[in-house]
């Protein structure tokens, strides 16, 4: 890392908005949750991006933007708060694999070379982690995947992709929290509810979260 490298860079958007573009984003987000600054209000994630909403009479773009390079710099010495790998959550997705509800699986499984059996125990086992929400509400961008289960999307867009569905796209695997036009590859399904307002926290996840799939019988894909 290298908090005051050329590969740093910051924006600002408008009088109350700042962006930071760096490698070390989910570290600096992580130390930002364990130890917030004053003066900001919210910081939103995206992949090598933080954009922080603060409160303009109480610090500045410039002080805030002084904060962040000391903040990366403390990541530099190791000496940041936060970011502490023990601290992350886990979440395991049971999930339901191949048939009606995983129609790409068998193709996805002869373009790895693999069984079907070895494609979902691969995918099972590999060490997935949210890098960012994003397209839809709840819908998180899972990185992680080994080289040999990253699967170029389709050529053509589904028009509706059912909600709990497992997609591969990319580099990234994710699920639909909800009914949408999509073009990655489903290889399963869960009955998880990613996104429901009724709930305190509507989206169970947040980036920098572990994330496991987990293979299912038909019908016991889970609820919540």
């Amino acid at each position: 890392m290298n908090g005051a490298g050329p590969e740093v860079s910051f924006t600002r958007l408008g009088d109350a908005a700042l962006a930071v573009g760096t490698p070390d984003a989910r570290a600096l987000l992580e130390s930002l949750r364990h130890s917030p600054l004053p003066g900001v209000e919210e910081v939103v994630p995206a992949l090598h991006l933080l954009t922080l909403l603060f409160d303009p009479l109480r610090l500045d773009a410039a002080e805030l933007e002084a904060a962040l390079r000391a903040r990366l710099e403390a990541l530099d010495t190791g000496a940041g708060t936060g970011s502490a790998a023990g601290e992350r959550r886990t979440l395991v997705v049971p999930v339901r694999f191949g048939g009606e509800v995983g129609p790409d699986l068998a193709w996805c499984a002869a373009h790895a070379g693999l069984s079907e059996a070895a494609f979902v125990e691969a995918l099972c086992g590999a060490p997935l982690e949210v890098a960012f929400l994003g397209f839809t509400p709840g819908f998180a961008f899972l990185t992680g995947l080994p080289p040999e289960l990253r699967m170029p999307r389709l050529d053509a867009p589904r028009e509706r992709v059912p909600a709990g569905s497992v997609a591969l796209g990319g580099p990234w695997a994710g699920v639909y929290p909800s009914a949408t036009p999509g073009g990655w590859r489903i290889v399963g399904r869960t009955d998880l509810r990613l996104f429901d307002l009724s709930r305190p926290e509507p989206v169970p996840w947040r980036a920098g979260d572990r994330v496991r799939f987990g293979s299912v019988p038909s019908g016991h894909a889970g609820g919540a």
